[in-house]
Order: C-alpha cells, then structure tokens, then sequence
C-alpha cells in the first residue's frame, strides 16, 4: 500500500498534492480504442496525488541530491538488445522528428529518431537543453527513474485506477476531465495536437512541444495536465482484457529500440502529440502499455 492511499483526509497538507477522496465510479470506456473496455465500476480509496506533473526544476532538484544517472544517460547493454546496432548503443533517446510533408501513418519511425545525447537535460538531443522549460514536465525518463524519485521525495505511482479516477475530476464517464466536448468554450483544454500529424502543427493550443504545468485549467479535483502534455507512467503492469487485440507501443507512443524482454507498465493521459486524426487519446480512459526501458520527448510521471 502506498503511503499516499494511507493519508487520512484531516492529515496535514502536503505541499504540490491534493487530496482526491476516494469512491466507486466507471473505470475504461467502450466507445474508442479495444485496450480501454470494457467499461467497469471500481473502487479507490482516499489518496494523494501531485497537482501536476513532475517539472524539470523538481527532477533536477532530486538529481542534485542524489546523483541520479538517468536511463537515457546511460548506454545500453548489448546483451540486453543483441540484434541493435551498436551504433545505436551509446546513452540517448527517442525524440520526435516531424516531417517537413504528410506521410503515410502506418510507420511511426517517420516522425520518431533516436538521438543519442537526448535525456532529460537535452530534450532534443545535444545542443538543446532546458533553459525556459524549468517549469515544464520533466520528459525522457524510464519508469526505474520515476520510481527512484518518488521514493526519495517520499511519494509513489499512483495506479492505474488512481490516475484515472483523479484526471476525471469527478465527472464519471466524460469523455474529456471537463466534459464530453472537446473544446466546450472554443479554445483548447489541453495541450494537444491541431492540424494534420505529424506534419503540420497550428498550434491553437500555443505550444509545440511541452507546456508549463498549468497552462491550461485544472479539472474538478484542482488537477492539472492530466491529459496532454506528456503521459505519465503509472504503477500498474500493462494487462489486456481477454480477446482484446495487443494494443500498438506506438501511435502516440515509440520504443523503436526496445527489447523484447522488458515488461510493460501502463501510461496514461495522452500527450501534446495526440491529435483526433490518430491518436485520440488525451482521455481519462485511455492507456497505453509501454516498456520500462523506453524514454521519450513526451513521457513524464506524477507522484
């Protein structure tokens, strides 16, 4: 049990969290992708969670501490990826790359690179860093570099059912945290893609990449960011209903040099890539299995 669900309501605020008070509601939605059914009641206890995602300044405080060498600052071993070209065994991640034209969907490695040199602290490789962006989502972290955060900051993952209870901000079965309307009030409630992916971004939302955290309004529970931006890892394996076609790493998601052998967890809330035409997914209900190897330019984590 985490400490978080352990918290009694009358406990003392915690600085950056707010307290999400427990309940049944409807967990997964039948109406969009095959990973998210069926839908079914669950029940979650009272719980912590952070008000947004973890911000570079956060992580970079923890690794200032701690001396963390992130995933993505390390190189791969051989042994773990034994067909990967050794060119590509050197510490980096996946950045993604828009085309400069519409090209087919049916490959996401047009629009995915790895970089060697991207991590946490050069977002889109050498020569990028994170001056600016102090106050956006930390990205390019592996699900072990989550992990070793929280603890050291005395938090944890929230679960799947968590996550997903708390980003709908007590709205049971919207589709969206604010409603079943994309765009209630005209403009964008989240960090998304507009245009046509992956080429032509028009911005409407006013960002290309990440967003500070609380650019956009929070949900019901005084949440923030919990669709777009970036997905954040839960504490959940990934695990598929019976007869429910394996669900892609990628349309939103890319491990182009994973292994096999590394379990999946599940992530959730979309990210400033998920556009209508591909991947809708900057829902409550929906979820993505990826590899706890895999670091990207849009996955981060909240405690």
């Amino acid at each position: 049990m985490s400490e978080r669900r352990a918290e009694p309501p009358t406990g003392a605020p915690r600085a950056g969290m707010v307290w999400v008070p427990g309940g049944e509601f409807l967990m997964g939605s039948d109406d969009f992708y095959p990973e998210e059914r069926p839908v079914r009641r669950e029940h979650v206890h009272g719980f912590w969670i952070d008000a947004h995602p973890v911000t570079v300044t956060d992580f970079d405080r923890f690794v200032r501490a701690t001396g963390r060498v992130t995933l993505a600052e390390r190189a791969p071993s051989a042994l773990d990826y034994p067909d990967a070209d050794p060119a590509l065994l050197v510490p980096g991640s996946l950045v993604f790359t828009p085309p400069e034209r519409p090209v087919p969907l049916d490959d996401f490695r047009r629009w995915w690179s790895w970089v060697p040199g991207a991590s946490w602290r050069a977002p889109e490789g050498p020569g990028s860093d994170t001056d600016g962006r102090e106050d956006h989502p930390v990205t390019h972290v592996g699900f072990d570099d989550a992990l070793a955060y929280l603890s050291w900051a005395g938090k944890a993952l929230p679960t799947e059912a968590e996550w997903e209870f708390a980003a709908r901000g007590g709205l049971d079965g919207a589709t969206y945290p604010w409603g079943d309307e994309p765009t209630p009030d005209g403009p964008p409630r989240a960090n998304t893609w507009q245009g046509e992916f992956p080429w032509q971004n028009t911005l409407d939302d006013g960002y290309a990449r990440t967003s500070p955290v609380g650019a956009f309004p929070p949900n019901g529970y005084g949440l923030f960011d919990v669709v777009g931006n970036v997905w954040e890892w839960t504490a959940d394996p990934y695990t598929e209903p019976d007869d429910t076609p394996a669900a892609p790493t990628a349309p939103c998601c890319a491990a182009a040099t994973t292994a096999a052998q590394f379990t999946r967890h599940v992530i959730k809330g979309g990210s400033h890539l998920c556009a209508p035409s591909y991947c809708l997914r900057y829902r409550p209900a929906a979820r993505q299995g990826e590899p706890v190897d895999s670091t990207t330019s849009h996955l981060g984590f909240r405690g």
